[in-house]
């Protein structure tokens, strides 16, 4: 008898000896395009690392370079019961994690509510009321009949805002499809607590962070070489921990130099003035096209929001070039529509294994109605390794320059975001470029023989457990007389008194 193991799917090795000249020629001439060589890495990158000294300085720079007034990564010893809320552009999502007394241990019991889409051009109240209603229900079903005190909160408020405190914030710009009138330039934190007290929900804003804040300090909980918190999503950022004698934005509050912060990047307005990076005639588009002309350039060409645009303009652009032929006789309204693509298009692309790109065929078909021919689906894959490519190796710029920046040889990062999470190879196309912008001679015999000494992994719930860390860090800090960066003083005293009691009893069972 003959056993039968489960059938393997057909490798997809990929050709273009079939392709007609004019599509051959093209790929030729886009990969010229989004081709990234190690020298311009290199320039990329010390570029960067002049721009993060720039936005520390009291002048500022293209890149915020935002202090968090987080002063501190966890030990793994926390304590305590503490609620995260994270406000994300489709759900908001409400956790309670109680800190175990155990290393790096932690219980999480968490709920998500959708954000109605009306909200996010309504009010101000009407915003700051919802989520209050839903922190109120998710109290009232966890805890009935409960006296819980006054819960300590850590809120991943993950839109530009500066803070002066770490328990208060303004809001720089709304993104992610919100636009209320009326809240950016002021402070979120009052109304949203005032939206707490009129339905007497037991809640004390004692951090507020964001989500690349918070997945730094996650990572770190249980990770001693976590260095760098890193996003790699529909948007990207970085957060790294500065010492206030480098932060001269600062120097006024006498914070001492080797004083610990983490400083919020908001590195996606890297190279806003254009400097040096390989811009192409589709990035320049997305630019001029996009609600902020200026803004954002770095942004614009890795974040998986941008990713399928770039794709769609060239195959558009393909179109209409005179001397072409793609698409012919073919119904393109559907491509001729801005943002139809997102990343996880050109993820299912390079994910399809099969010779004829049988997959990729039938994608076009049920998201485009295009009927591809074989050589132009040849030309679509080699486009979406290039675009996909181009972006990993881009980030690797950011990461270097935070290395470089604080001479740093090794340290891990941790990373999260569908980017990083979910597309194909570019966890791999990064590391290779992390190896050629740091010179790192691991190679023998042209083969990998040992780790490399900058280690971008997959990082823990920082908008969850990051958050809640976040707010215990604040809590222990103010018990310890350390009153840097809070503007409720008299309420975080009181919210760290009840915490450190509750920390006792912990210990005491």
């Amino acid at each position: 008898m003959v056993g039968l193991a489960p059938r393997r799917r057909p490798s997809r090795r990929g050709s273009m000896t079939d392709m007609p000249a004019d599509l051959r020629e093209q790929v030729i001439r886009l990969e010229d395009m989004f081709a990234v060589p190690a020298d311009t890495l290199k320039k990329i990158t010390t570029h960067f690392v002049s721009e993060l000294h720039q936005g520390l300085t009291t002048e500022g720079g293209d890149i915020p370079m935002n202090p968090t007034w987080c002063m501190g990564f966890p030990t793994g010893y926390e304590t305590g019961t503490y609620l995260a809320l994270d406000m994300g552009g489709t759900n908001l999502r409400v956790c309670e994690i109680v800190l175990a007394q155990e290393k790096g241990e932690f219980d999480i019991i968490q709920s998500k509510y959708r954000m109605p889409e009306e909200l996010k051009s309504g009010t101000g109240e009407e915003l700051w009321g919802y989520i209050a209603d839903c922190l109120q229900q998710f109290i009232e079903y966890h805890h009935e009949g409960e006296d819980v005190g006054r819960l300590p909160l850590g809120f991943t408020f993950s839109y530009p805002a500066t803070q002066d405190y770490i328990d208060h914030g303004v809001l720089q710009r709304w993104t992610k499809g919100f636009d209320i009138e009326g809240v950016e330039g002021t402070d979120v934190v009052p109304p949203f607590e005032a939206a707490l007290q009129d339905r007497d929900v037991p809640i004390k804003v004692a951090a507020l962070t964001n989500d690349t804040t918070g997945t730094l300090i996650a990572s770190a909980y249980t990770d001693p070489d976590m260095r760098i918190g890193c996003i790699f999503g529909t948007g990207c950022n970085a957060a790294y921990m500065e010492h206030c004698g480098e932060i001269g934005k600062l120097a006024h509050m006498k914070l001492g130099k080797d004083t610990p912060m983490i400083i919020n990047c908001e590195w996606g307005a890297f190279d806003n003035k254009h400097a040096v990076l390989p811009r192409t005639q589709y990035d320049i588009i997305i630019d001029k096209e996009s609600p902020r002309p200026g803004q954002q350039s770095y942004e614009k060409m890795i974040a998986g929001l941008y990713l399928g645009e770039i794709f769609r303009l060239v195959l558009l652009d393909l179109h209409t070039h005179q001397g072409v032929k793609i698409f012919e006789d073919q119904d393109v309204a559907k491509l001729k529509k801005p943002y139809t693509l997102d990343s996880s298009f050109l993820s299912a692309i390079e994910e399809d294994p099969f010779e004829n790109l049988s997959e990729t065929h039938e994608l076009f078909q049920r998201t485009l109605s295009i009927d591809a021919k074989k050589p132009e689906l040849e030309l679509c894959r080699r486009l979406a390794e290039l675009i996909g490519t181009r972006a990993a190796r881009l980030t690797a710029c950011g990461v270097a320059a935070i290395c470089k920046k604080k001479s740093w040889t090794s340290c891990h990062v941790g990373a999260d975001g569908s980017v990083f999470n979910k597309y194909p190879h570019f966890q791999q196309r990064q590391a290779q470029a992390l190896r050629e912008i740091l010179d790192w001679d691991t190679l023998e015999d042209g083969k990998w023989k040992r780790k490399d000494p900058v280690q971008v992994m997959a990082a823990e719930d920082g908008s969850g457990v990051g958050a809640a860390l976040i707010a215990a860090l604040t809590l222990q800090r103010v018990h310890e007389g350390n009153l840097a960066g809070i503007r409720d003083e008299q309420a975080l005293k009181e919210a760290a008194a009840a915490n450190q009691k509750e920390v006792e009893e912990l210990k005491r069972n």
